[in-house]
Parts: C-alpha cells; structure tokens; sequence
C-alpha cells in the first residue's frame, strides 16, 4: 500500500549504536513556524559536541533538542539544548513551551517563536513523573496529564496526573497550574473485569523477551464535543483520557479514563459508567497496545490517530525474529492513520509509513494540524538502528489534504 504521506528526515543520529532518538513532539508557532522538539538517549550522550545550557543541574545531559522550519518543514535549524526528556511542545498566551522532565517535571518558555528558550523551570519536584500525550485547550485554559511513578514498582508502574492551567498565565510558575490526586489503574482493574488480561504473566515470557505488570500510560487528554454522544457533558466538565493499555501483550485495546473539573477548579480522575451502570474502563482501539496520538480537528469535528499496526499479535514470543523488538504486541515498523467522530470507532485512513523491516522503525509520533494538512513527527529509524526501540532517526510525514481521506 502506498503511504498517504511524504517523508523526510529532520534529525540522523551521529552515533546510531549509542546515541538513539526519542520522544518526537511537533507544534505550529508564529507566522507559519513550525516547531520540534525531540530527546537523545543512550551510552554515547554525555560525548556530544555542541552548545550546553546554563540553566544547572537537573540530573540530565543535554538530551532535549529543539528546531525550527520557517519552510514547511523542508530544512530545520536546531535553537536549543535543554536538560529534560519526555518533552511535549505547545503554544500558550503568546509563548511557546516545551514541558517535560528530568524525574521532577520541568517547563521551558520561548518569547520569541522559538529562537531562545529559559532555563527550565521545576513545577513539581515532590514525584517523579514522566508525560503524557496529546493536549486539550478549552475556554482559555489547557488540559493535559502527566504520569507519575510508584516508587519500587515494575514497569510501567506509572499512576494518571491530570493538570490544568490558564493559557495567559506564566506557565513556569508552579502556582499556575492546578493537579488531580494520581489514579492508578491497577487498583481499579478487577472492577471492571477485563477478560483475557494479561495474556502473558509479568516476567520473562521467551529468551531475551519480557512482560511488565499490567497498567496505562501516554495518556492522551481530549473532550467529548457532539451533544448525541453517550459520553457528552451538558455541564462541559468532562475530559476524556484515553490511554495505551499495556496488558501483557493484549492488542488494540485502549484505557478511557474519566476526567473531571469541580466548579472552584478541582481536578479528579475516575471511570466512567455505563447505562447499564458498568465500569466502562477498555474500549477497542487500533495499536492501543502501543503509544499513538490523537488530534481533534475543528474544521472536519474529527480525531485522527497515529498509532502502531499489528500484524501478528499472536505469534508464540520464541518463533519471533531476533531483529522484532519483545513481544508480540511490539511491533513498531507500521505508522498508520485512523479518524473517528467518538473516539470508539475507527476507520482507517492509510497508511504513514512502514520501514523496510521490522527494526526499522516508524512509532510514537506526535502530531499537528498545519492548515490543510496533518503533520506527523515520528520516533524512527533505518538499517543502521541499534534496535526497533532505539532508533536513529526522527522523521517529519506530511499529509496533504488530509481532511479528504476521511469518508
């Protein structure tokens, strides 16, 4: 099948067997500027030439890389270098920010579209949290969720954050930002009786090839807009979090968690219900087993979703190749496409991208609409990658006219 996207690379690790390439997020800033952000990990980090920040010691070498494109995204020029990871790019009040962590969760400003960025604020220094995904902006304020993790817990072992600010506000000020009490869903799991989880138990599952414990992460924050929605909220409280559901090798399935602001502004995490009176915790998902990001779109009253296709989910773990990353449920070489209009059902749209074999990678995008087309930054990489998981390169895919692949 050809892919409905063209591809072009933005970011070639210089050292694809120690220097691997992670956490791609994309925005649109001022005046048609595109804005990325993506972090480096690995052995050969601490070695790298280039300009280092002044901001101090958060526990990190300078693993945060941000470019701008003021082309369309055809060339990109790096502006900063950052002590953070697991960024997520937006714009807010004027600004643009690039939040993120280094354990304690961080939050760095540009005033000028991009070109300078402030040392990194610490917003939350009590936990240690790692991020979530999409972001919803609502009557001038923003919604997003963080994850933070359990101490002495396996992974992912992560509990659901959601946070909320005024988009004028300074957002590098903790006192702009308001938290929910954390949610972890294994607490939760039993009440809602899932079936067939995990399929794997929790440890080595084949040589070489491991199972986590049951639980969710990468949440993506999104509201219900059509009032015919079972799920719609006359009160416009309720925010939808949905999350990839990691069960042991389950796949296409997802976490929909229920998120709500009290009048006053209190957050709260919960499960939602069904008519039936329910829990109504899973729902079906196309590579919700994976992280994927979802975007909604205004003009079209669509969401759209990359995320990763399976192939064959329920191949024994010891016949997989060497050159396919764990289990089953793993595979990451299949950047695909789907729009929904309630965030249940699915219809694909095409496909993103497909390496060349199962370790070159095309996953944990990040996405952003850019006029009529959709842009996807994608964590990737090529024949020289280390693995499937540690690439060594980010790609840029856009999609022209996307809006019209929808039917």
């Amino acid at each position: 099948m050809k892919p409905v996207a063209t591809e072009t690379i933005l970011f070639r690790s210089p050292s694809p067997q120690d220097v691997y390439c992670y956490s791609p997020s994309i925005c649109r800033g001022a005046a048609g500027r595109l804005v990325a952000s993506f972090d480096l990990g690995g052995a050969g980090v601490a070695g790298l030439d280039g300009p280092k920040s002044d901001s101090g010691d958060f526990g990190l070498a300078n693993q945060l890389r941000i470019h701008v494109s003021d082309d369309r995204g055809v060339t990109w020029r790096e502006t900063a270098q950052l002590p953070m990871m697991h960024t997520r790019l937006f714009r807010a009040g004027g600004r643009l920010y690039a939040l993120g962590q280094s354990g304690r969760l961080l939050i760095s400003a540009s005033c000028d579209n991009g070109e300078s960025w402030s040392a990194p604020a610490v917003i939350e220094a009590e936990g240690s949290y790692e991020p979530g995904t999409s972001i919803d902006f609502h009557n001038g304020r923003l919604y997003l969720e963080m994850e933070r993790k359990r101490e002495f817990d396996t992974w992912p072992g992560v509990a659901q954050v959601l946070l909320s600010a005024d988009e004028n506000a300074d957002l590098t000020r903790p006192e702009s930002w308001t938290f929910s009490e954390p949610f972890f869903l294994p607490e939760h799991i039993a009440m809602a009786q899932p079936f067939g989880m995990p399929l794997y138990p929790e440890g080595e599952t084949a040589p070489g090839r491991y199972n986590g414990r049951c639980g969710c992460l990468e949440t993506n924050v999104l509201r219900i807009r059509d009032p015919n929605h079972l799920l719609y909220d006359p009160e416009d409280r309720t925010l939808v979090l949905l999350s990839r559901l990691h069960a042991g090798g389950v796949a296409n399935m997802a976490v929909m968690l229920r998120g709500f602001e009290h009048p006053g502004g209190r957050l709260e995490i919960g499960m939602f219900s069904t008519p039936g009176g329910a829990p109504y915790l899973f729902v079906p998902l196309p590579g919700g087993q994976m992280k994927f990001h979802i975007e909604y779109d205004p003009a079209g009253r669509l969401y759209w979703m990359a995320s990763s296709q399976t192939t064959d989910s329920m191949t024994r773990p010891e016949l997989l190749p060497p050159e396919r990353y764990n289990l089953p449920d793993n595979e990451r070489h299949r950047l695909v496409l789907h729009f929904s209009r309630n965030l249940v059902d699915w219809c694909f749209a095409g496909v993103i991208a497909i390496g060349n074999s199962p370790k070159e990678s095309r996953h944990y995008a990040g996405m952003t609409i850019d006029g009529d087309d959709l842009l996807v930054l994608s964590r990737s990489g090529d024949a020289q990658a280390r693995s499937a998981h540690n690439g060594n390169l980010i790609t840029l895919h856009r999609i022209s006219g996307f809006r019209g692949l929808a039917y």
